[in-house]
């Protein structure tokens, strides 16, 4: 390919993946999950914080995707990125679940008095097992 082709592939890889980032930005702004996050964690103080933090982390993560073919860690470095993932997707989740009210339907409907907090216990170590197994057993 000559010089012009990368440099418009890259541009376009570049654009459309800022244009799906923004979809998700979106979606994470009408669920509310940053403003929920932290009035239930009582660190609205650092609202913009987190915020930049999360546009910083998607516009990264994009650049990462369309120019480093590798990124070399060890396994600590990947436990610490595959945990904070799993923080982001369960806050997403739990918004999403939150927002359409899935829980306290589900409480309503099964008339449970209590043991909630163990079924979302349960409902986060499945899919930690899940995880864990899908990644050192069918990623082969």
């Amino acid at each position: 390919m000559t010089l012009i082709e990368n440099v418009f592939l890259g541009f376009l890889g570049l654009s459309f993946g800022l244009t799906v980032s923004a979809g998700v930005f979106a979606f994470i702004t009408m669920l509310d999950v940053i403003p929920r996050l932290t009035q239930r964690t009582g660190t609205a103080v650092h609202l913009y914080g987190y915020e930049n933090t999360i546009i910083l982390g998607g516009t990264l993560g994009n650049i990462m995707f369309l120019f480093v073919r590798s990124f070399p860690v060890s396994y600590v470095g990947l436990a610490v990125f595959g945990l904070f993932s799993g923080i982001f997707i369960g806050c997403l989740a739990m918004a999403l679940a939150e927002s359409l009210r899935v829980i306290p339907i589900f409480v309503k409907r099964l008339k449970m008095k209590e043991g909630l907090p163990i079924i979302l216990i349960a409902l986060a170590l499945g899919k930690l097992v899940g995880t864990i197994f899908q990644y050192f057993f069918l990623m082969k």
